[in-house]
C-alpha cells in the first residue's frame, strides 16, 4: 500500500520536476554557443562576410557565434546535410550559397537532406552578379557577336566553370541553350584553377562573380561582355547587362543565407532574422559587401523561402533542359 506520506513525497517530487522543465523551455534564446556552418573551405569570397556576421551577432544576441567551415560533397552538400541532422534549437546554422539549396538537388541524386523539407530560412545576407568575360582572343566585343562567332565556329568555344554543376556551369548551359549554340562545357576544381586557364586561352568564355575577374578585366587581360542582372554594375559602367545584350533570361547572382534545420521554433527564427537584418542595415557590412560587387539583401523568412523556390525552379529547368545528371 502506499503511504499518504510517500503519496505526497512523489507528488512534491513531480511538481519540482514539472516546474525546472518549464523554466527550461521558458529560457530566453540563446543561452550558449552558436554555430554558423559554411559548406566549404575557409578563404573563399565570402569569409569576410561571414566572419563579420558572426562577430556582429555574437554582439546582438550576447552569446558567441563562431564559424565553422564543413567542406566536402557536391556544392557543398556535406555542410549542409550536418545542419539538416542537427538539433533543431538555433544553435547549429548554415551559411548557405546557391550550390547546397538549389544547384545540387537539382543535379545530384541522394543527397541526405531535401532543400525544403531539411531546413527553415532565415534570413537572406547579400547577392552579387555573375558576369561573362571571354579571352581577348576571342573576336567578339558583345554577346550578340560572341553567338554569331560561336555559330560559325561550332564546337570551337570551351567555357569553364569551377565545377560540375556549379552555377556559372548552368549559365553557360542556359547560353547554350538560348541561343543555340554549340560550346563546350570544361569543369574545374574551384574558380582559381578555371581563371587561370581562362587568362592562358585554353579555355575562351566564362561566367563568374565579378570580385573573381575584375582584376584580370581591369589588367585588360579578359574582357567583360555583360553583367547578368538587370541593372549594370557601378564599377563596370560600360558592361551592358544580358538584358540589354538581347538574352534577359541569362541572369543569375551569386547569393547567401542563413538557414536552421526545419521545425526550429518560429519565435528563434523571427529573433534570428531581425538581428541579422539589424547588422545588414550597418554602413560597415554595405561597405564590405560594396568591395565584393555586392549588395545586402534584407528580407523576411518567407521572403528568402519564395526566393529559394524560385531559384529552385529556374535552375532545375536548365538542368533538365540540358540533360545534367550524376549519381
Amino acid at each position: 500500500m502506499i503511504t499518504r506520506r510517500t503519496f505526497l513525497t512523489a507528488l512534491t517530487a513531480a511538481s519540482f520536476c514539472l516546474g525546472a522543465a518549464g523554466q527550461v523551455a521558458a529560457q530566453p534564446y540563446p543561452t550558449r554557443l552558436i554555430k554558423l556552418v559554411v559548406p566549404g573551405p575557409p578563404g573563399g569570397p565570402s569569409e569576410i562576410v561571414v566572419r563579420t556576421l558572426a562577430e556582429r551577432l555574437s554582439s546582438s544576441l550576447g552569446q558567441t557565434v563562431i564559424v565553422e567551415n564543413r567542406p566536402g560533397g557536391a556544392n557543398g552538400t556535406i555542410g549542409a546535410q550536418s545542419v539538416a541532422r542537427s538539433e533543431r534549437d538555433g544553435y547549429t546554422l548554415l551559411f548557405s550559397m546557391p550550390g547546397p539549396m538549389v544547384v545540387a538537388p537539382a543535379v545530384y541524386r541522394n543527397l541526405g537532406y531535401d532543400p525544403v523539407k531539411s531546413f527553415a530560412p532565415i534570413a537572406t545576407i547579400f547577392s552579387s552578379p555573375q558576369m561573362l568575360a571571354l579571352n581577348p582572343a576571342v573576336p567578339a566585343r558583345t554577346v550578340q557577336e560572341l553567338i554569331e562567332y560561336a555559330k560559325a565556329n561550332p564546337g570551337k568555344i570551351n567555357f569553364a566553370s569551377p565545377g560540375y554543376g556549379s552555377q556559372p556551369h548552368l549559365l553557360g548551359e542556359m547560353l547554350r541553350l538560348t541561343a543555340g549554340i554549340d560550346i563546350l562545357h570544361v569543369p574545374y576544381r574551384g574558380p582559381g584553377l578555371a581563371v587561370t586557364d581562362l587568362l592562358a586561352g585554353q579555355v575562351q568564355m566564362e561566367f563568374e562573380t565579378l570580385p573573381i575577374l575584375l582584376p584580370h578585366i581591369e589588367a585588360g587581360k579578359l574582357r567583360a561582355l555583360a553583367i547578368a542582372d538587370t541593372t549594370r554594375n557601378p564599377q563596370l559602367p560600360d558592361v551592358p547587362t544580358t538584358a540589354e545584350s538581347g538574352v534577359p533570361t541569362l541572369q543569375a547572382t551569386f547569393w547567401s543565407g542563413v538557414l536552421a534545420p526545419a521545425a526550429t521554433p518560429k519565435s528563434i527564427v523571427d529573433k534570428l532574422n531581425a538581428a541579422i537584418n539589424e547588422i545588414l542595415r550597418s554602413k560597415e557590412i554595405e561597405t564590405i559587401l560594396a568591395r565584393l560587387s555586392a549588395k545586402p539583401k534584407i528580407g523576411s523568412p518567407q521572403d528568402f523561402a519564395a526566393f529559394v523556390a524560385a531559384e529552385s525552379q529556374k535552375w532545375t529547368a536548365v538542368v533538365n533542359a540540358a540533360g545534367i545528371k550524376a549519381d
